[in-house]
């Protein structure tokens, strides 16, 4: 009976087990992890992003698309609602908790504070760095928000919100997205790993811009014959046209944001990888909750 009153009745101690293995330590530990639900949504998101970059390319040439220049407040309303949408069929498959979204307004707030460092000054935009390692660490549903939600942020920070924002959010998220796609996720550590980040990191820089161009490439007027987007012509030639336009323009933009990339995921990648999986591993995102026994 003693016994009994001294330990409190039908109480165990809840607590998260943080893994102890060797193995458990080197795996990777993300705060959002993708279901059924929530590749749906990522899909669904992607898939309207790219109908909206690509329509263009598809259009007759009676389309007046100078009408449609304008559409870009219609295609954020419906990406807010999306994205959005990303988060509750995460938590509707894995949960996420108020761990994961501090962390993910923690580096947010670092990727928009760090893009007006060098926006404007020869394409030179550390925030690249941050948002490939964020997302190789965290994995791709989590790097997909964190990308958009940085644009936003960043957009708010500088005033540079308008129509192109959308894009811009659609963009980042696709660049995180592929970092966390990218393999070896729990075996690939050391300067193997930070040349794979480093070269996909320039990769997407430069893709990030093309991207970026073609939403705004067919809109332009005035420019020369040889670069200009011809309505309802065959896609093969636009697309010919389109390269010469981005080696004309925006070339020297994108690969001086390529190569910081590179150079700031190798000198930093280490601190940073290590400080993102040190905190991934503390705050125990995965851990499971046991009940231990009572104390006697």
């Amino acid at each position: 009976m003693g016994e009994g009153r001294s330990a409190p009745e039908g109480r165990g101690e809840l607590r998260d087990q943080p893994p102890t293995t060797r193995g458990e330590q080197n795996a990777q530990v993300r705060p959002i992890r993708l279901g059924p639900r929530s590749v749906a949504a990522l899909t669904l998101v992607s898939a309207i992003g790219v109908a909206a970059f690509g329509w263009p390319l598809l259009a007759g040439p009676e389309s007046e698309l100078s009408a449609h220049a304008q559409d870009a407040p219609w295609l954020f309303a419906a990406l807010l609602p999306l994205l959005v949408g990303i988060v509750v069929a995460t938590i509707s498959d894995v949960g996420l908790d108020a761990k994961a979204i501090a962390m993910l307004g923690v580096l947010a707030a670092a990727g928009a504070a760090l893009r007006p460092l060098g926006a404007g000054t020869a394409g030179i935009e550390p925030m690249f760095f941050l948002m490939v390692l964020s997302g190789r660490v965290l994995g791709p549903g989590f790097g997909f928000v964190l990308g958009a939600v940085s644009m936003f942020a960043s957009a708010l920070l500088t005033g540079g919100v308008g129509p192109w924002m959308p894009f811009q959010m659609l963009s980042m998220g696709w660049v995180c997205m592929g970092a966390g796609l990218l393999p070896g996720a729990d075996s690939l550590r050391g300067r193997r790993e930070l040349w794979l980040l480093g070269a996909y990191g320039a990769m997407a820089s430069v893709l990030y811009g093309t991207v970026m161009n073609l939403h705004g490439w067919p809109y332009l007027s005035g420019l020369a014959t040889g670069v200009s987007f011809v309505p309802g012509d065959a896609v093969g030639d636009n697309l010919t046209r389109f390269l010469a336009y981005c080696l004309a323009t925006s070339l020297g933009w994108d690969l001086p944001r390529a190569v910081l990339t590179v150079v700031l995921s190798l000198a930093l990648g280490p601190a940073v990888l290590k400080a993102l999986r040190r905190a991934t591993r503390r705050a125990a995102f995965e851990a499971p909750v046991t009940f231990e026994a009572p104390r006697p």
